[in-house]
């Protein structure tokens, strides 16, 4: 029987090592002497079985106690020698294959794939659309049509590829497994077919429709409901509204995004809202009760006497609908004192009266203040 090799020391960890650091360091070593970087290098690729031996057995959480129990179950030979376990590529806290597939593409991939070998269901791409909306729309909620083009399964051969009263053929060179292996032994890696491209089958007598794809670019329509309160560039999804998966596989999700058009009154802050309230000099001075927009309507509010410009007044609850529907924001009222451009000759006549009046000049404590700070103060 070959000699144990310690795994440890292999892939040059402590027996206290974490997962993860254990799988940065096969990382490292399998991609330094994968067979595809050292082409005829005999070394090379007993070092890379020897990664491969290591990391099967500390990868696996029982393989890994039986080692460090002092178990002599993990030897070098092949599956029939008590040596190394051929299940070891498909699991623990990442299988070799798994991780092979992530540093040499499809080199080592085992992922996709039954129990049998052949071709797995797949999952259909999610797909993102976009929809336009007013800013009432999307206060309010509304359902909106959507077209979404994707490919899906031809109608003439339902997905079969092959023109109707025929069916596809098993791969002679795969034998419908959709892979082929390259290497020898346990240690080979496998690829998709270069035959049938992974498929597992073959098309002799392909659909018309479809050239034997399969799949037509179609235009699927769906009403979508965009809920109240929506925001510019909100995403709602569509479960199973996207591509159809492939061999039985669940479709994917549509995800609608929602442009919503600005409005001439509301802008849109967070979940609140700000208007713009012009108010004449007189109302800033004295104070008045004044008429402003909701989006239900209109109420009245109180501006105090002595109203500053940009002034803020709050409604709350009446902004736009929170997410869930049972809240809402605010309303927040900037107030902006309107002055006019030009006067009458009585107009003139009353704001000349009103300066008399108020006589002080409001830029006086700047030079006030300067003064205080200067040379001798």
């Amino acid at each position: 029987m070959p000699a144990v090799k310690d795994p440890y020391k292999t892939l040059g960890v402590d027996k206290k090592a974490s997962d993860e650091e254990i799988k940065k360091a096969y990382r490292k070593l399998a991609r330094r002497w994968h067979p595809d970087k050292n082409a005829g290098d005999d070394k090379a690729e007993e070092r890379f079985k020897d990664v491969q031996h290591a990391y099967s057995v500390l990868s696996d959480p029982e393989k890994r106690r039986q080692y460090d129990a002092g178990g002599g179950l993990f030897g070098g030979g092949g599956a029939g020698s008590g040596g190394f376990d051929p299940n070891a590529f498909r699991g623990g806290f990442g299988g070799v294959g798994d991780i092979l597939s992530d540093l040499f593409g499809s080199a080592g991939r085992t992922s996709g794939r039954t129990s049998t070998g052949q071709p797995a269901a797949e999952r259909g791409r999610d797909l993102e659309v976009e929809v336009t909306l007013s800013f009432d729309q999307a206060m309010a909620g509304v359902q909106l049509p959507v077209n979404v083009p994707m490919q899906a399964p031809c109608p003439t051969c339902r997905g079969t590829g092959a023109r109707p009263g025929t069916s596809p053929t098993t791969c002679p060179r795969c034998s419908g497994r959709g892979i082929e292996s390259q290497g020898e032994g346990m240690f080979s890696i496998s690829q998709p077919c270069s035959l049938c491209g992974g498929t597992g089958t073959q098309i002799s007598d392909p659909c018309t429709t479809c050239d034997g794809r399969g799949a037509t670019r179609q235009v699927k329509r769906y009403r979508a409901n965009i809920p109240a309160g929506v925001k510019d560039g909100g995403r709602v999804r569509l479960a199973g509204k996207g591509e159809p998966g492939r061999r039985g596989g669940p479709a994917g999700d549509l995800y609608v995004v929602t442009r919503v058009t600005a409005s001439p009154v509301f802008r849109r802050k967070g979940d609140n809202l700000e208007v713009d309230v012009p108010i004449t000099i007189p109302e800033a001075i004295r104070g008045a009760t004044v008429e402003v927009p909701t989006l239900d309507g209109t109420k009245r509010i109180r501006v105090p006497a002595g109203t500053q410009h940009g002034a803020v007044q709050r409604l709350r609850g009446e902004g736009p609908p929170k997410a869930g529907g049972r809240q809402r924001g605010d309303i927040h009222y900037r107030m902006s004192i309107d002055v006019p451009r030009s006067l009458n000759p009585e107009q003139e006549a009353a704001v000349d009266e009103l300066a008399n009046v108020m006589g002080e000049n409001p830029r006086g404590r700047l030079f006030d203040e300067r003064s205080d700070d200067g040379p001798g103060a």
